[in-house]
């Protein structure tokens, strides 16, 4: 069987990992990856190296552009986008090709197989994201598929509202928290040496542009720098740099500039990757952002999070996760709050056993059935 699974970035990417490395070593399986977008890009990290070098399978690169990152130059990309990979199904089939969660690009990348009647399984469907314009996008790309696989039973009951074959929209689990339990973590003083951090204690910052309400992430910018301006005076701050989305360079100028203010209490990091990602979260005493990995992973690495501003507003969250308003003063008292907290000790809701495994069986029964 031909499968061919879409990565545009360092996030979905990583969140594949266990998937690829299971479909890779399965004999029933033809496995191709398709690059685009940011893993194309020396801006974001030109990740499709570390493609190349995991070697999962082989490797298509779908070239697109993205020139810049206010509303109308996105609007562009994902027309630019949706004419690549026309071309690009044109020129090749699969029997299978996956996609997973709700970035701009991603979407294009399933709408433009529409008319190839290309067969789409997506991963991470029916989740609510109210202050991302990636809502709308995700429940799209489940419109567009066969298969829907969901983290929560909450957003199995969702995504079948988006697929008219309720039998096809299977609960797994978070794809990301596959094989979490037996986690290597590396030494604190390799991780801090390979990334050149200082011993000291830390927060991960992730920020990324509120879409719905693209126009005030100036504001929010602002703001994010005031807070992490302040709390840097208490705690190291470790910030993993923000993805391509709508006004994503307002955060980026901004904490550029904030490295310039205090160069001996931030480090801006391109990418990690998903094992130093994981373990950046492992040593961190919280994480402070608006990242779905606030949401999805960090429960099950112990840590408290402070979730800022409505980008993840509407997912179902565990009770490590402290929300506030983006605004500084209300992120400097939730940073007060965890000043004195331990380790979280609670349950994640979005962890189950044998994510990847569960997958590629449901896939194979439904291909038996064809």
């Amino acid at each position: 069987m031909k499968i061919g699974v879409l990565t545009s970035g360092r996030a979905d990417y990583g969140v594949y990992n266990s998937l690829l490395s299971d479909l890779s070593g399965d004999d029933f399986f033809d496995l191709h990856i398709i690059a685009f977008g940011m893993h194309l890009m020396p801006k974001y990290g030109n990740t499709i190296e570390q493609i190349k070098q995991d070697k999962f399978g082989q490797i298509h690169e779908v070239i697109d552009l993205l020139t810049d990152d206010d509303t109308l130059s996105i609007a562009k990309a994902y027309a630019r986008v949706c004419d690549a990979f026309a071309k690009f199904y044109n020129d090749n089939s699969f029997d299978l090709v996956v996609a997973l969660g709700d970035r701009f690009e991603m979407n294009a990348a399933v709408q433009a197989g529409i008319p190839f009647n290309v067969r789409f399984a997506h991963i991470h469907a029916g989740e609510t994201t109210l202050g991302a314009i990636d809502n709308i996008y995700r429940h799209q790309i489940s419109l567009a598929s066969e298969l829907l696989f969901t983290a929560t039973e909450d957003y199995q009951n969702e995504a079948t509202k988006y697929n008219n074959r309720g039998s096809n929209v299977y609960n797994v689990g978070a794809l990301s928290l596959d094989n979490i339990e037996i986690i290597a973590f590396d030494e604190k003083d390799f991780f801090i040496d390979k990334f050149d951090l200082p011993n000291k204690e830390y927060a991960l910052v992730t920020f990324h542009p509120e879409t719905v309400r693209a126009n005030e992430n100036e504001k929010f910018a602002r703001e994010m720098y005031d807070a992490l301006l302040a709390i840097s005076h208490d705690i190291y701050i470790v910030v993993t740099m923000p993805n391509a989305d709508t006004s994503g360079s307002v955060y980026r100028e901004k904490l550029q500039e904030l490295k310039k203010e205090i160069p001996n209490q931030i480090s801006l990091i391109e990418n990690f990757g998903k094992r130093h990602y994981f373990n950046a979260m492992h040593y961190a005493k919280f994480m402070l952002g608006n990242t779905s990995s606030g949401i999805i992973e960090a429960a099950s690495f112990g840590k408290y999070v402070i979730n800022v501003g409505a980008r993840q507003e509407g997912r179902s969250q565990s009770t490590n996760v402290l929300n506030c308003n983006f605004e500084a003063r209300a992120i400097i008292e939730q940073v007060d709050i965890l000043k004195n907290k331990g380790n979280y000790k609670g349950e994640n809701v979005y962890f189950q056993n044998n994510v990847a495994p569960k997958i590629i069986e449901k896939i194979k029964q439904y291909f038996e059935k064809l």
